[in-house]
């Protein structure tokens, strides 16, 4: 889950906190102290450690705080808005293409994902109503021409490239085709190194000065701590950057990059990559990383997903079935379909106010996608009449479906246990629901 050790150790600081009464300046004093080593251990710099955890003392020990009925959830207050400060304050959007053909230039080390990073920020930006042209930059890189080739016909956007040739040549000429043919966006995969040398600076600069680009986005991997932030900061010295882009952030990542690299360059995270699918890139808000880091859920991510991949027809039949009983295993089959579509369950889940602490004390409780393809392939298994009527699967049909799903019949049993628990949960929410505004709109079965 993102952000995981860091959010549960901040979370444990606040249940404390939220268990006393009174809050005394030993408490607070306390508490920021294991607040500092959470930060330091999820590799967030030093420096922004310190500004943080001063900040946060000098307004804890406020009258808000001491005197307030409710200290412990004044001091997570504070420390959210500290949070969100911390990195950004609010979205910051790409520069719009005022004047097309617009030049935005992605820049950072070898192996940050800057050619998967254009592909899925170009697929972004076309979902959004633009027309961007990729350009294959980086002439050094064995494959990355035709890695970029590949990803722009995976996303079905078109990408220029000329092989070998000087890249500031290779960036002037696709101005020129974007010009044509109508272009707001030109993204550039220029080339990386693995480690910041003065040639690669002078390149960088070279395609700088003569395509005037909007915006110098650097990419860094998440998963890099430190050395993310060391490189944001030698990048925006010589490049003078616009904003940066997070990969890798669905990782085991501790979160030292995301909540550093504002404070170090000054310069907005605009974009993060959450997963490794061309899809699988989103704006980053502030206001939900923090909510999310301190368990508080990201509810507005959560609908947004949702949006993008419910068919609300299907979700008016569905909610007509919940309310007359009738759900099957194939309202359940297309339900799992649509949820697949909107990323891992486990980081949809972490999205859910509260959820995450108590995830933790479900230890029995399997969201990873291995279990997920295992439910969809006993559902799959089953015949059309079996999935409408469970009730007639007996055990010779059991052991069709287990053969037929790679999965044993205790698998099959589990299943439609949990589906019979389910509709009875289902039928008890309807009944209290009743004359009420909220409806239930979809359902999963946990393990």
């Amino acid at each position: 889950m993102l952000f995981g050790t860091l959010a549960d150790k901040l979370q444990e600081v606040f249940r404390k906190l939220k268990g006393k009464g009174k809050l005394s300046e030993k408490d607070i004093d306390l508490a920021l102290r294991e607040i500092r080593l959470a930060l330091l251990e999820a590799d967030v710099n030093y420096k922004v450690v310190r500004d943080f955890v001063n900040t946060i003392r000098e307004r804890a020990l406020g009258a808000e705080v001491l005197k307030s009925l409710t200290p412990g959830q004044q001091v997570v207050k504070i420390v959210h808005e500290d949070l969100i400060e911390l990195m950004g304050r609010k979205q910051s959007k790409l520069a719009p293409a005022d004047h097309p053909p617009q030049a935005v230039m992605l820049v950072g080390l070898q192996g940050s994902g800057k050619t998967t990073t254009a592909a899925k920020l170009a697929l972004f930006l076309k979902k959004g109503g633009h027309n961007p042209l990729l350009v294959a930059a980086d002439v050094y890189r064995p494959a990355a021409i035709e890695q970029l080739e590949v990803l722009g016909k995976e996303a079905g956007i078109a990408v220029f490239s000329r092989g070998k040739d000087d890249p500031v040549n290779i960036g002037r000429l696709a101005l020129k085709e974007a010009a044509r043919e109508g272009n707001d966006y030109v993204i550039l995969d220029t080339a990386g190194r693995l480690h910041i040398d003065a040639e690669l600076m002078a390149e960088l600069g070279n395609l700088k000065a003569r395509l005037d680009p909007r915006e110098i986005l650097l990419v860094v991997d998440a998963m890099t701590g430190q050395d993310a932030v060391n490189a944001a900061g030698t990048f925006h010295e010589k490049l003078g950057l616009t904003g940066v882009i997070l990969t890798k952030l669905d990782g085991d990542t501790r979160g030292g990059a995301a909540l550093s690299v504002k404070a170090v360059t000054d310069r907005p995270i605009k974009f993060v990559g959450v997963g490794e699918k061309i899809e699988a890139f989103e704006p980053f808000h502030p206001d939900r990383m923090a909510s999310r880091i301190l368990g508080m859920g990201d509810v507005l991510s959560l609908i947004e997903k949702a949006q993008q991949v419910v068919d609300v027809e299907k979700s008016r039949t569905l909610e007509k079935k919940i309310r007359e009983q009738a759900l099957t295993l194939e309202d359940f089959l297309e339900q799992l379909q649509q949820i697949k579509q909107m990323g891992p369950l486990e980081d949809l889940l972490g999205m859910v106010p509260g959820f995450h602490q108590v995830g933790k004390q479900l230890k029995g409780l399997d969201l990873g996608e291995k279990q997920i393809l295992k439910i969809e392939a006993v559902l799959s298994s089953m015949t059309l009449e079996e999935r409408q009527r469970p009730g007639i699967i007996n055990s010779s049909r059991k052991r069709r479906i287990s053969a037929g799903s790679g999965t044993t019949v205790q698998d099959v049993n589990r299943l439609l246990k949990q589906f019979d628990q389910m509709k009875k949960l289902l039928k008890q929410a309807n009944f209290m629901d009743k004359g009420r505004t909220r409806k239930p709109r979809g359902f999963f079965p946990f393990r």
